[in-house]
């Protein structure tokens, strides 16, 4: 999204800021596992040097041979940094080990090594609100604990990951850009044990080897994804496509966008699918940048199954602007809508931003009364995403069995000066988008 990168960029050095002090003490010490016997055992928790430099208690999940060959090659082990989301689980080689560290009673290390939150300003500790809790845990992507969950949540959660744990894609070459994997995605087995995939931008078949990747790149002469263009303004264009009449190339995109989302699950059902594609227009082609996928007939009224921005794009507006084309299309079909549950939590942050910029330039801007039945019919967002929206900006009560809108011009201005709500760099020229409403057939009426 276009907001998530920011808050991946800046994890590290908030990390770096909140550490536990205890943590920050193995920084200094130089750690060495020379001579050691132990080696770590799937279950096992250790102290673990993360790719920033610090410290954190972390679980093997997996273990495996290195790829490189040769005498004396060391294993190499797949780790989940406890109360981290997945996205930062990684392959670590045994030198990134503390092994005097292996933590036995795994619940009161944790209880332990729990990062506290400090005023940075001052140094002394503060209690924290609900909202400003959500909002660290959101940035730092602390995950919630089962027992944070609903009974049948935390069943799924726990089926997903035990199908999902372990990541072997560590990377993918796709145009020009070679980019981190996040999370496992079902490729085929011979395609998903590979360290690295290579995909061709185009048409998105997805190889093992370079060389038959440079061969691809001769004999492909796709250009742009295989649908109608539904929208071009300067360099951006959009393309829909079904799933139905293009069957592999969107269950590729749906693979290759696994890779970055943790709570997707559609890979191979695509027909009752269709898919928006964003791409950046040049002499060579149109690339891939981003999608949203959305059912022909949602029985629960969501706009949107799954939303991407690939990560080199993000950070430059798509994200938000993928979001908006999605509420223009809705308003067009005369449809109000919300994405499919769950969001990822950078998801989250994203829509969240969106609704907020939204909602705020018409409250800055409108004069008179207005419900929040007015504000969803304008804006095609459900009453719900509306009411939560406006409540975390603290601009509606719960009075006499309704909700209401409290606003003033001031607490608006206040609002829309904030980066956070700010107008995204990229918006939807109405006038640019070319997309009308799939023909529906009508009831036979009763004489």
């Amino acid at each position: 999204m276009a907001d998530e990168s920011i808050v991946l960029s800046k994890t590290a050095s908030v990390n770096q800021q909140i550490r536990n002090p205890a943590i920050s003490k193995m920084d200094e010490k130089n750690t060495t596992n020379a001579g050691s016997d132990v080696l770590p055992d799937i279950g096992d928790h250790f102290m673990i040097k993360r790719s920033d430099d610090t410290w954190h208690a972390a679980e093997v999940v997996q273990t495996r041979q290195s790829d490189h060959s040769g005498p004396g090659v060391k294993p190499e082990f797949y780790v989940h940094y406890d109360g981290f989301n997945r996205r930062l689980d990684e392959w670590v080689e045994i030198d990134r080990f503390d092994l005097s560290s292996k933590i036995e009673d795994q619940q009161t290390k944790v209880k332990e090594l729990t990062i506290s939150l400090t005023d940075l300003t001052d140094g002394t500790d503060r209690k924290i609100t609900r909202n400003q809790k959500r909002k660290h845990d959101e940035i730092n992507h602390i995950q919630k604990t089962y027992a944070e969950m609903d009974p049948t949540t935390a069943a799924l959660e726990k089926e997903h990951e035990a199908i999902t744990k372990v990541k072997y894609i560590d990377k993918i070459q796709i145009g020009k850009y070679e980019i981190d994997a996040w999370y496992f995605s079902p490729y085929p087995e011979e395609y998903g044990k590979q360290s690295k995939l290579w995909i061709c931008e185009y048409c998105l078949k997805y190889m093992r080897l370079e060389k038959s990747y440079r061969y691809h790149q001769t004999q492909c002469f796709q250009r742009h994804p295989p649908g109608k263009e539904v929208y071009r303004r300067g360099t951006i264009s959009v393309f829909e496509v079904d799933g139905k009449d293009a069957k592999i190339y969107c269950q590729n995109l749906c693979l290759l966008a696994k890779l970055f989302l943790d709570h997707k699950t559609l890979y191979f059902d695509v027909e009752p699918f269709l898919f928006y594609i964003l791409t950046e227009v040049d002499r060579a082609g149109c690339h891939l940048v981003g999608y949203f996928s959305k059912e022909k007939e949602s029985p629960d009224g969501n706009n949107v199954a799954c939303i991407l921005t690939l990560p080199p794009f993000q950070r430059k507006g798509y994200g938000k602007f993928i979001i908006a084309l999605s509420y223009e299309i809705s308003k067009i079909d005369g449809s109000v809508g919300s994405p499919e549950k769950p969001l990822s939590d950078l998801g989250k942050l994203s829509y969240r931003s969106y609704w907020s910029w939204v909602l705020l330039e018409i409250l800055r801007d409108f004069r008179g009364t207005l419900t929040i039945r007015d504000l969803s019919r304008m804006t095609s967002i459900t009453q719900n995403d509306i009411i939560s929206t406006l409540q975390s900006l603290n601009m509606v009560k719960y009075w006499k069995g309704q909700h209401v809108i409290c606003v003033t011009p001031k607490l608006v201005e206040e609002h829309l000066k904030s980066a956070q709500y700010k107008k995204p760099p990229i918006t939807v020229d109405v006038s640019c988008l070319r997309w009308e409403p799939p023909r529906r057939g009508f009831k036979m009426l009763k004489k």
